[in-house]
């Protein structure tokens, strides 16, 4: 049987705080919040995801989101453990936020996404307009 592994998540929610852009000793950018995600058809059940985004996703999630807003966020899964101050082992798991994107945006506008993987992006094609008199060229 092959080795299969395979760690990513999509989330859509809303932001249960205003995030606030930290830097870390090295000098590397991070943000870490929780999101509000409504259960897949279970009414009124929501679960709260703790997610950690760094460098220019975190720079990027930290200017254009706030408290309540709808964000959607792709990334893996991860789990770390650490000894407390009080001797107690303590364990987490969080969502590390590779992409962040807009979900509602007020205006047709295009909105920007920070997106680590993308292609730069290529132009439109442009269309010359056909007389409707004419018989189409195919």
């Amino acid at each position: 049987m092959a080795n299969f592994n395979f760690n990513k998540v999509i989330l859509g929610g809303r932001l249960t705080s205003d995030p606030e852009l930290k830097t870390t000793q090295s000098g590397v950018q991070v943000t870490s919040f929780r999101l509000a995600v409504n259960r897949r058809g279970k009414d009124g059940e929501t679960d709260f995801i703790s997610v950690t985004a760094w460098r220019k996703t975190a720079e990027f999630i930290t200017q254009f989101f706030r408290k309540g807003s709808s964000i959607c966020i792709t990334g893996s899964l991860q789990t770390r453990s650490w000894e407390g101050q009080d001797g107690q082992k303590r364990t987490v798991t969080e969502v590390q936020a590779d992409e962040a994107f807009f979900v509602d945006s007020k205006s047709e506008a295009v909105v920007p996404s920070y997106n680590p993987y993308a292609a730069p992006a290529a132009t439109a094609p442009k269309f010359e307009p056909l007389d409707d008199s004419e018989p189409l060229p195919f």
